[in-house]
């Protein structure tokens, strides 16, 4: 084989990976250099791979924060309702330090006017540490460093699936740029599809302490206190979403309830003592939770509960106080006891049960 043949195959095989680069770059489904192209949409529907870029290179004033159950907000209804432009900081698990990671990029990049922060109780009491390296996510697209994006750049599965998708999706159809990362126009949501995912516990625990996760409680909040501080500029509006009465049952059944509604109760408590943090709390409201046509299992609920809940936000509907605090955790409590001895007795002859 000649020299010259080499050197040929050499430069052809440079110029490919050059043009291959560059479509990735000119492109750019990831949006890890730039907003979309004039014409194309945003087509968000990779967290994962899409949230860091998008929170650096588009233009945005207000975030939307949460785990899974915060993706199914069509943005517009907080852009029209608070005269914003909003943009999904979103993470499946919720974790306070993982979506406090996402908020330290958005101050970095905007001036922020309102955080809509979805506060899951799991994430009071999980550990106050970032889950995404630990769960594989693309960490060459979390960082600063450039060179490492060749992952990025040279993906097949970039070039032949995400950029043809994002140009599908610009061109064709009527694709929703408010709905970004949407998952919920794919499910089912009725009480056959929640009875069928409950896998109920055989027994019950002995009750937690309700001081049983405080060290990583003091972790969370104290994660929660620091952007509070550092960015009183902001109005951060704090919401406990609404799961169904077979969560509430699931707690009791792992010895959880006491521990949760102390957390609850202790974080909308910190909260409350900032100019700057208003809190909206929806655990107790009966007509939502009550009705398991609302849900595809314990946790999520329809985009229409999302709507429900960024209306009440907008109205200043099931706001929480400082005045009224103890009277929303009181009847909280009494709406969990209810649950578990009348509400859930119904179902039970049609709940999966675990193996002890």
């Amino acid at each position: 084989m000649s020299q010259n043949y080499l050197k040929r195959l050499f430069v052809g095989l440079l110029v490919l990976l050059l043009c291959c680069m560059g479509l990735v770059i000119l492109f750019d489904p990831f949006y890890q250099y730039h907003k979309p192209l004039p014409g194309l949409k945003a087509v968000l529907s990779d967290k994962e791979y899409q949230c860091v870029g998008t929170l650096k290179n588009f233009e945005y004033d207000s975030v939307i924060a949460g785990s899974s159950v915060a993706e199914n907000y069509n943005n517009r209804w907080f852009d029209e309702g608070f005269d914003c432009t909003s943009i999904k900081a979103v993470r499946s698990y919720g974790a306070t330090a993982d979506l406090c990671f996402l908020l330290d990029i958005a101050f970095e990049k905007q001036d922020i006017k309102y955080v809509f922060y979805n506060i899951d109780p799991s994430s009071l009491s999980a550990a106050p540490v970032t889950t995404y390296e630990s769960t594989g996510c693309p960490m060459y697209l979390y960082d600063t460093n450039y060179i490492n994006d060749i992952q990025y750049l040279l993906n097949k599965d970039v070039l032949l699936e995400k950029i043809p998708y994002m140009l599908a999706n610009s061109v064709i159809g009527d694709y929703d740029e408010g709905n970004s990362y949407n998952w919920a126009q794919w499910k089912s949501f009725s009480e056959d599809m929640i009875l069928s995912q409950y896998q109920r516990k055989a027994s019950v625990q002995e009750m937690r302490p309700k001081d049983y996760y405080q060290e990583n409680l003091e972790g969370n909040l104290a994660l929660l206190k620091n952007q509070l501080e550092r960015h009183p500029e902001t109005t951060f509006k704090f919401f406990i979403p609404p799961y169904s009465m077979l969560w509430w049952d699931n707690c009791y059944r792992t010895g959880d309830t006491d521990a949760y509604l102390y957390n609850l109760e202790a974080a909308m408590e910190m909260l409350l003592e900032y100019e700057n943090a208003e809190v909206y709390f929806f655990l107790n409201d009966r007509e939502i939770v009550t009705n398991l046509n609302n849900y595809m299992d314990t946790l999520h609920f329809s985009a229409e509960v999302n709507h429900y809940i960024c209306n009440s936000l907008i109205s200043k509907t099931h706001q929480v106080t400082e005045d009224n605090l103890s009277q929303v955790m009181e009847d909280t409590r009494a709406f969990s006891n209810q649950i578990i001895n009348e509400l859930v007795l119904p179902y039970e002859d049609r709940f999966l049960t675990e193996q002890p």
